[in-house]
């Protein structure tokens, strides 16, 4: 027998891999939940929950392949990556799925022979890897001689990155995916080694951007504004479900206000599991949340809270311990990918922030953004599992 195998064990990080774990089987159980207690649904539950175990198995398989590609393969890799993502992201804007773009209003879909696909998805960790490598580049051609000059410069590059990716998605109409790139790219810019005398400015651009656009939603006039600025009705619909859940809960912010109505019913043990009362749209993914608030109350939403900041420090203790800075910055966006789905998911739920649609980490439906995650983790181990180089 090979007795590498075990000695590869001690650089395995099971403080990593146990709270993905439980979140999965979290995952699952709730996905039971809301297929058999959803009206008029009349498939087998089991069914449902068997198709996301094989997207589990997927990613699983997904982490134990990419954990074993060393730095300087993926080093090398990323260009190709993230330029088929592009491409990919481009033809999406034409070959969309109607049928989602009809019942949603995004183009963010593919959908052949009965299999769908989320590009976003997957684009993100691509977006991550090429902002390390341009970021680690930089830096190593800079960093003795740093100056305000150098860093526009690297933020110039770090633009060149994201924009295409922007642009393509608002061409896809996905908001959602939208913030979750630019918090990838607050995340790695903080990181990036820029002076704080041009990070404190763009935070404080930051902040005013996003004060005045919610005064300017406060008002008719600021509304129409916006309008012309590019945003849709359903954006505005969203703001005013976050606003005022009750407001019509029959309607536009029915999703919210029900969400709120079954959390807050799960007191603090629960109701029990499989037991849900109030009806809650889309429950299966965006929403999902909610199930664990109603059948298992304040203490088992805190427990996957929980589980969540065990991973979240469980991937930085990882950052910190790799020597390697490709790696830093690779772990620094899927840090920010997973911890601003989490925020964003869990704050819609509970009412805190606007509905986006974005999914919640390895407990939703959905095999593009499951993999995606897993992709991440898989990244993340891989950077305790391969031998530490400097690039």
């Amino acid at each position: 027998m090979n007795k590498n195998i075990f000695r590869n064990d001690n650089r395995i990080d099971y403080g990593v891999i146990l709270p993905v774990f439980l979140l999965c089987l979290v995952g699952l159980a709730s996905l039971y939940v809301a297929f058999d207690q959803m009206p008029y649904f009349t498939g087998d539950p089991l069914k449902e929950v068997g198709k996301q175990a094989l997207w589990y198995g997927v990613g699983v398989l997904a982490v134990l392949i990419i954990m074993r590609i060393k730095s300087k393969w993926l080093w090398k890799l990323t260009p190709l990556i993230y330029g088929v993502g592009l491409l990919v992201m481009g033809l999406l804007v034409k070959f969309y799925d109607q049928a989602t773009y009809e019942a949603t209003g995004s183009k963010n879909w593919f959908r052949f022979a009965g299999f769908s696909l989320q590009p976003a998805e997957l684009m993100k960790i691509a977006v991550i890897l090429m902002l390390a490598l341009v970021v680690t580049q930089h830096n190593a051609q800079y960093r003795k001689m740093a100056t305000l000059k150098t860093d526009g410069l690297l933020i110039a590059k770090m633009l060149a990155v994201m924009l295409p990716v922007l642009v393509l998605i608002m061409l896809h109409d996905d908001f959602g995916s939208m913030l979750v790139f630019l918090a990838i790219f607050g995340g790695v810019f903080l990181m990036s080694g820029i002076s704080w005398k041009i990070i404190w400015p763009t935070i404080g651009t930051a902040v005013a951007v996003g004060g005045g656009t919610i005064f300017l939603v406060m008002s008719d006039t600021g509304r129409e504004f916006l309008y012309k600025l590019g945003f849709k009705a359903y954006q505005f619909k969203r703001i005013d479900a976050w606003l005022d859940p009750f407001h019509d809960v029959q309607g536009s912010s029915g999703q919210v206000a029900k969400s709120l109505m079954a959390i807050g019913s799960g007191g603090m043990t629960g109701k029990g599991f499989n037991v849900s009362e109030v009806y809650v749209p889309v429950r299966e993914s965006d929403m999902i949340f909610s199930i664990i608030g109603e059948n298992f109350g304040f203490i088992g939403s805190t427990f996957v809270i929980l589980l969540y900041f065990l991973l979240i420090y469980r991937m930085i203790r990882v950052c910190f311990d790799t020597n390697n800075e490709f790696y830093t910055y690779i772990s620094t966006g899927i840090i920010m990918m997973i911890l601003f789905h989490v925020f964003e998911n869990i704050g819609a739920n509970i009412g805190l922030l606007p509905l986006t649609g974005i999914p919640l980490p390895f407990i939703s439906q959905g095999g593009s953004a499951l993999l995606s995650n897993m992709i991440g983790i898989g990244l993340i181990l891989s950077m305790r599992y391969q031998t530490p180089t400097d690039l």
